[in-house]
């Protein structure tokens, strides 16, 4: 059987042409995964704005707080996805209050579960440092605290508005879990932007 010159010509640029893809598309998925094996410290960093305790002393008059956050990789990685929502990623950040009432600084750990590709909840827990009241030191237009440091809860509704940026629906509160005496804890709510690196 002959092959006329035409077909074997478009045969060969076919063929050729092919490779040429592949070999672009190996060289994109070789530069990934390499990209990807490249251990990475930062894993997004969040600010926004919340109101500060709004149903108690500190917030009757609408006071609020400038927020940040910077939430590092985690330490290792599960190979399924379910696994690895119980890995959590540590964290760092602090609420500045406009009003100079109650400001602090804390770190913890974060859960994020996916509940869709574009919508997450996340959860978090740890510590946090407070210029606040304490028992010892009576300020009129600030909660009593107990003590510093306390323990901080948060949990957070997020949407994804790109791979990189996310918006998010935030609580937050710190209390003494019982340790200190007069202890009245603080809530916060807020929105806060996420940029993922």
């Amino acid at each position: 059987m002959r092959i006329s010159p035409a077909i074997g010509l478009s045969l060969l640029i076919l063929t050729v042409g092919s490779s040429g893809v592949l070999g672009s598309d190996f060289k994109r998925q070789a530069a990934s995964s390499q990209a990807r094996s490249q251990p990475s410290l930062l894993s997004e960093f969040r600010f926004g704005l919340s109101a500060q305790d709004p149903w108690g002393t500190e917030g009757r008059d609408g006071s609020a707080n400038l927020t940040g956050e910077i939430l590092f990789a985690k330490p290792f990685t599960a190979s399924d996805l379910f696994t690895s929502y119980f890995i959590p990623r540590p964290h760092v950040g602090g609420s500045l209050n406009f009003d100079g009432r109650t400001s602090f600084a804390y770190a913890g750990l974060s859960w994020t579960i996916d509940v869709t590709p574009d919508i997450f909840v996340e959860g978090s827990f740890g510590g946090a440092v407070h210029n606040g009241k304490d028992s010892s030191h009576p300020l009129s237009d600030r909660k009593t605290l107990g003590c510093s440091p306390l323990f901080r809860e948060s949990g957070s509704v997020g949407v994804r508005l790109s791979a990189n940026w996310s918006v998010l629906a935030t609580i937050e509160h710190l209390s003494d879990g019982g340790t200190c005496s007069e202890s009245q804890g603080l809530t916060n709510i807020g929105a806060r932007v996420g940029y993922s690196f």
